[in-house]
This record gives C-alpha cells, sequence and structure tokens, in this order.
C-alpha cells in the first residue's frame, strides 16, 4: 500500500468514526441511563464521552466551514460552549464538596491551559522548525488584551468586592460580568472576521522571513462542504452534544469519587475538564504550527480562551438562577499570581510579534506550574 493510499484509508476511516462514535455514544447513554456500571463499562464510557467531545468540536467546524465568517466561528464557539457548560452545570448539579467553585475551577484551567500550553506549544513546534516564530503583534495582542480583561472582571473582581462575603458577585455584578463579556466577544468576532480580518491573517513580515511570497488568499484551504454534508453535520453536532452531556450526568460521580481516592484536590476535576473540551483546540493548533501558520495557531488558542470565558460565565450566570449550588468565581492567591504571571509574560511574548524557543519554554513551563499547583496545592 502507497502512503498516498495509507492516507486516504486513514481519512476514510475517521469519516466514519464521526458518524458511528456519536450515535453509538447515544446508543449507550440510553443503555446505561441509571444503572450502576462495572469498572470495564465506565471505561467505556469515558472514551466515548472523550470521543463525542472530538467529534462534536469536528462537526461543528464542518457546520462552520459551511456557513462561512462571522457566523461560522460562532456557531463553533456556541458548540464548544455548549460542551462546556454542560459538563460543568451537570457536576455542579451535583451538589458535591467542590460544585461551587466547579466553573471557576474550569474557566481558570481553560485560561491558562490555551494561554501557556497552546500557546507554548504552537511556538515551540515553529521555533523548532524556522527558528523564529513570526506573527502579527496587532491582532494577537488584541487577543490577549480582551483574554486578560475578561479574567480580571470575572475571575479576580469577585475576590474583592465586598457586596457578599466570600469570593462570590451579587446580582448585578454578576449580571454586569455576564453582559460585559458578552459585549466583547461579539465585539472580538465583529473585528476578527469583518473590521480588521488582516489583523489575524499571515502577516507579510511572517512570509518574507521563512521565504514565502504568497499572501493570505494563496494559503492552503479545504473545499467548502456540500449542503448536505453541512445538514448531516449539524445533525450530528446535536446528537454528539446529547451523547456529551448525558454521558457526563452518568460519569459525574465516579468521577468525583476518582478524584476524591485519588487523594486530589476538587479543583481537578475543573482541570480535566478543561483538557478534554481543549484537546480538539490543541490537536488543531500543533498541526497548524508543523504547517508554519503560526498565527491561526495563535488564533485558536486565545480564541478558546476568550469563548471560554466570555459564553461560559455568561451561561453559567443564568443557569445559576435554577442552580441551588452557590457560584463561587474568585481566584485564590496561588491561582491569582499564575494568572498575573500569564498575563506579564504573554504581553512581552506578543509585542515584538517574534518568540523564539525561549519564549515557548517560559509558557510550557507557567503550565506545567498551573498542573502541579493544581495536584498540589
Amino acid at each position: 500500500m502507497t502512503p498516498a493510499s495509507r492516507t486516504s484509508a486513514l481519512g476514510t476511516w475517521l469519516n466514519r468514526a464521526t458518524v458511528v462514535v456519536p450515535l453509538l455514544a447515544v446508543a449507550t447513554l440510553i443503555a446505561v441511563w441509571g444503572r450502576d456500571l462495572p469498572a470495564v463499562v465506565e471505561v467505556c464510557v469515558v472514551l466515548l464521552l472523550a470521543g463525542s467531545v472530538l467529534d462534536a468540536v469536528h462537526h461543528a467546524e464542518v457546520v462552520a466551514h459551511r456557513v462561512g465568517e462571522p457566523f461560522g466561528s460562532l456557531i463553533l464557539a456556541v458548540a464548544v460552549t455548549v460542551i462546556e457548560v454542560g459538563l460543568v452545570i451537570t457536576l455542579m448539579a451535583s451538589g458535591g464538596a467542590g460544585a461551587a467553585t466547579l466553573a471557576r475551577d474550569t474557566v481558570f484551567a481553560a485560561v491558562m491551559i490555551t494561554c501557556n500550553g497552546i500557546v507554548g506549544l504552537s511556538l515551540l513546534v515553529t521555533a523548532l522548525r524556522h527558528r523564529v516564530a513570526v506573527f502579527n503583534p496587532e491582532g494577537t495582542g488584541a487577543m490577549l488584551g480582551t483574554v486578560i480583561t475578561l479574567a480580571t472582571l470575572s475571575l479576580v473582581l469577585p475576590t474583592f468586592t465586598i457586596g457578599t462575603p466570600g469570593p462570590e458577585f451579587t446580582g448585578p455584578q454578576l449580571a454586569f460580568a455576564a453582559t460585559a463579556s458578552l459585549v466583547l466577544y461579539g465585539l472580538f468576532v465583529f473585528v476578527q472576521n469583518v473590521r480588521h480580518r488582516d489583523y489575524f491573517l499571515r502577516s507579510a513580515g511572517t512570509r518574507r522571513h521563512h521565504g514565502d511570497a504568497s499572501g493570505p488568499a494563496d494559503e492552503d484551504r479545504a473545499a467548502v462542504p456540500s449542503v448536505r454534508t453541512a445538514l448531516s453535520s449539524l445533525v450530528l453536532l446535536v446528537v454528539s452534544l446529547v451523547a456529551v452531556v448525558g454521558l457526563a450526568k452518568v460519569e459525574s460521580a465516579t468521577i468525583e469519587t476518582a478524584v476524591a481516592d485519588a487523594g486530589l484536590p476538587h479543583s481537578v476535576v475543573g482541570v480535566v475538564i478543561a483538557l478534554t473540551i481543549l484537546l480538539p483546540e490543541t490537536l488543531a493548533a500543533v498541526r497548524n504550527a508543523r504547517r508554519d501558520r503560526v498565527q491561526i495557531s495563535l488564533n485558536l488558542a486565545l480564541g478558546s480562551a476568550m469563548a471560554s470565558i466570555g459564553l461560559t460565565i455568561a451561561a453559567i450566570a443564568v443557569a445559576s438562577i435554577w442552580l441551588a449550588t452557590p457560584l463561587q468565581l474568585g481566584l485564590g492567591p496561588t491561582q491569582l499570581v499564575l494568572l498575573a504571571l500569564t498575563a506579564g509574560v504573554g504581553i512581552l511574548t506578543v509585542m515584538p510579534g517574534r518568540a523564539t524557543l525561549l519564549q515557548a519554554a517560559v509558557h510550557l513551563v507557567i503550565c506545567a506550574a498551573f498542573l502541579f499547583l493544581a495536584a498540589n496545592p
């Protein structure tokens, strides 16, 4: 079998998997709902849950590609937000010991993983291949500034407000933070896809640095899916989202028990959720970095961070009306230090529009420190 035929066979198998896995996940959800499951079945359910997350993002990307920008970005962001909110609310509704801080832990984990882990990996892959990663500081800086503002409004201020005891917003404060998050995210989508789209594309300086005279229009673009393909992906997207939320409900008690039995703090649950949700973005960012499209990788990373805060906080703020569990969003001292370090290092990385292995290593070390301290506070 030639390499081309092996690649074609692999692509065919993956396309079939994106259809089979969501349907199998829903069938499994119906079969296991409300039952005590043996360990082997629990493992299968977790694997199907992870597969459904990957497939949901894949089908959202297909629909987004067919619709085009700026609505395509919104569809993809909404799909990822539904997954994140569904997982968080499902676990919060169980009323466990850390339910009140689960939303904070998940959103903060998403910010740290995207701004340090995915950014660091993207810069590392590009710098290893081209010595220097070159990107547009205008668009990347705008994204980073928006992420820092959203994180401060939603995760830092609740620690210092005095309207309620503890790291919580009052009702009006939460409504303001949620509204501001939605406004900033909506404005970002408009600026990225309509008003200043060139700020978020591969710059001319990047092409000159790597000896490439082609412009953004010459970069490889996948064929636009047909209407039939897009409609099929839309149906499978809904099926995948139902499977994700349902299987998360099935596994909620098991996840919390496993974390507690391992002697880990409850904040690790939020890290697990964030890692699961961000796996597709991580793979896509690394794939683009390998193709010398670091700007696209940074767009994916910081755009995911922005959606995680801007849309998730707003959705959970609305859901908190019906949840009996309080919503504690304020970060603790260690988390505040890590967020401040991330903001400072991110600004220094973005300002020159160029990064080397050193900047990549710094971001990856911060991500590693976050993961280590999440398990060993």
